[in-house]
């Protein structure tokens, strides 16, 4: 189905948009791959297939779900920070070349030499995956400005946290993007700790959807939380980035379920805490729910697409482990060496 194919409806009683029973069975779907592949990935680093960082993405799956549903697939740039595995998978990358990546195989998206924070698509139009907090804010508005350079009328997505946002390189890219009017949404995915410390305990404002002001660079806080309202204020803000008006900030309220990695035993919030997101808030449960209320699914057919998503996932784990490793050789390519 096309991404914008169908448009979304506003509800007469609550305001809050409403999702066809295609878009609602979509974002089922696409948020479902992401929260099996991401706890498979999280049993493989516990298991020692998986070596150095990795920084799951359960929970937040609603943001680059929504935001990918109203881009141009294929057309609009996404970039990221290392939390990036799920933007692969809504873009369409094979799971597998995702998996085999974080295993450091040969059929790795970069040939096993990237890992989990550093691996990328030109032919998606996915470019990482970064590990230097904040730097692909700036790298976001470089590809914003190629598409203008272009004239190839594409939008940059570019993804960063509530920790990343105080990073002082990101002021520079608001200020330049608004200047040359660049066509870049910048997304916020304020899960509220940064990499272990609450938003109160770090930055003196709050809403990071204001960030822009002193740049006259228009922003919203959207829950993050539910796909319908991220699907609804990301098709408002490419639309303006794209009609040539500048950039546009999308504070993405959201929250996830496990620590800044996998190292972080997350002691810095409570179990409670953690435990009302999972059940009055979860992104995929209230989808779910959607879907059997209205009709459009079984729980047998529900299961069946769970069946299907956990098959696509054991063969990429499968791929993953058994695959061979990188040639030695394959240290001199794809670099530029310098006298």
């Amino acid at each position: 189905m096309a991404r914008k194919a169908v448009a979304t409806q506003a509800s007469t009683q609550s305001n809050i948009p409403q999702f066809t029973p295609e878009q609602d069975l979509e974002a089922y779907r696409e948020m479902l791959l992401i929260r099996r592949f991401e706890e498979k990935a999280g049993q493989m680093y516990g298991m020692g297939l998986i070596g150095g960082f990795c920084h799951l993405y359960i929970g937040q799956e609603a943001v680059v779900t929504g935001v990918t549903m109203a881009s141009e697939k294929g057309k609009d740039a996404q970039i990221t920070g290392y939390r990036d595995h799920g933007h692969m998978l809504v873009m369409g990358l094979d799971p597998k070349g995702v998996m085999a990546e974080l295993t450091g195989r040969q059929g790795g998206l970069s040939k096993g030499k990237g890992g989990s924070m550093h691996m990328f698509s030109n032919e998606h139009r996915f470019y990482g995956g970064n590990g230097i907090v904040g730097a692909q804010v700036s790298l976001g508005a470089g590809l914003a400005f190629a598409a203008k350079y272009r004239g190839d009328n594409s939008v940059s997505l570019a993804y960063f946290g509530d920790g990343a946002a105080n990073q002082g390189q990101v002021y520079e890219s608001f200020n330049m993007a608004k200047l040359w009017k660049l066509p870049v949404v910048f997304i916020i995915e304020n899960n509220k700790y940064a990499m272990g410390t609450s938003i109160e305990r770090a930055a003196a404002t709050t809403d990071f959807s204001k960030r822009g002001a002193s740049f006259d660079i228009p922003g919203e806080q959207v829950d993050g939380m539910d796909v319908r309202m991220v699907y609804d204020a990301a098709q408002r803000a490419i639309e303006y980035a794209r009609s040539g008006q500048g950039p546009y900030i999308l504070e993405m309220l959201t929250y996830r379920y496990r620590g800044h990695s996998m190292s972080d035993p997350a002691k810095y919030r409570t179990k409670d805490e953690v435990t009302k997101y999972r059940q009055e808030r979860d992104p995929i449960e209230q989808v779910k729910a959607r879907l059997l209320e209205n009709g459009v699914q079984t729980e047998e057919q529900l299961k069946a697409i769970e069946n299907e998503i956990r098959a696509i996932v054991t063969e990429a784990a499968d791929f993953a482990t058994n695959d061979k490793e990188p040639d030695p050789a394959e240290l001199w390519t794809d670099i530029t060496i310098s006298a």
